[in-house]
């Protein structure tokens, strides 16, 4: 397939473009900016994916540049790319990102006339499994579920497939320094790493298998003929005091580390206390390697710089 897909710099975005690639998929990725004004991680994954796809600089969705390259004609549209910036802050501005993310939207769709994958996160209004009613975790999630309203409208008066796929809390090689990134930094450095939020109940699931769900779920969008699919791919669920505990144990058994964990107690309940996806990954990816994913995600925390 010839496939357009939006947020190939992001940790995830990364991961996706290099397994479609990987399935045989030619990849146009067209970038917010020049490729040279990327800095850390971003940059090192474009680097990274430059043999795999075409890089298309200065071509944020819905752009003049955007529709251009939209008008040569695609199998699908991947749109994975999503205001972010000081996605954490109770002051993000949900409809300016909403605004952003369905850019022209009527137009895009008028020039491809493909089917669309769009990201969703778990932390949306009314995605996952949890507590009712399962509201968004912040205004970013509120833009997210924004955002999918927005593309369900218009792809259906276009007549258009529309695949929502929906990202847990993904971990893995190249990620963001979040969750699983500060336990490696504090076992590397021989510290103990401090689990504040012990008891909520989360869904971990490795970058790898996530990619792999990713890449089985755009090619039935690009066959599809039903309007509305989703993918919601789960992976380790259970309460963060849990997960950090496997994590600490795949890491010790690879290193030698000690790995010490100390648990909460949790205060904070600012948050859900359970909001997880409902699709086991592991019975869509049968050759998914466990052993080998944590082999890898230990080989990029502990190989030189």
């Amino acid at each position: 397939m010839k496939i357009l897909f939006t947020g190939a710099s992001s940790f995830t975005g990364f991961w996706f473009v290099q397994t479609l690639a990987r399935d045989g998929h030619e990849i146009f990725c067209p970038l917010t900016g020049s490729p040279d004004r990327y800095e850390g991680l971003r940059k090192e994954r474009l680097e990274r994916l430059k043999p795999l796809c075409h890089l298309i600089p200065r071509a944020p969705f819905g752009s003049e540049n955007f529709l251009k390259l939209a008008a040569e004609k695609f199998d699908l549209l991947c749109h994975h790319a999503a205001e972010v910036t000081n996605y954490k802050s109770p002051d993000f501005d949900p409809l300016r990102a909403l605004e952003q993310n369905t850019l022209h939207l009527r137009a895009v769709l008028d020039a491809l006339r493909c089917p669309v994958v769009l990201t969703g996160s778990v932390f949306e209004n009314d995605e996952g499994a949890g507590e009712e009613p399962r509201r968004a975790f912040s205004p970013y999630g509120l833009s997210k579920g924004l955002t999918f309203q927005v593309f369900r409208f218009y792809c259906g008066q276009a007549q258009l497939p529309l695949g929502k796929f929906v990202i847990a809390n993904p971990f893995g090689p190249w990620e963001e320094p979040r969750f699983t990134a500060y336990l490696m930094q504090r076992w590397k450095s021989g510290q103990t790493a401090e689990v504040r939020t012990p008891d909520y109940i989360r869904d971990n699931i490795p970058v790898d298998l996530l990619a792999a769900a990713y890449a089985r779920f755009a090619r039935t969008v690009a066959g599809a003929t039903e309007p509305l699919l989703k993918s919601a791919p789960s992976g380790y669920i259970g309460t963060q005091g849990e997960f950090a505990g496997r994590v600490a144990n795949e890491v010790r058994m690879r290193t030698g580390w000690a790995c010490e964990l100390k648990l909460g107690p949790q205060t904070d309940f600012s948050e859900p206390l359970r909001r997880v996806n409902t699709d086991p990954a592991r019975r869509m990816i049968s050759d998914w390697n466990e052993t080998a994913s944590w082999d890898a995600f230990v080989a990029f925390y502990t190989s030189p710089s």
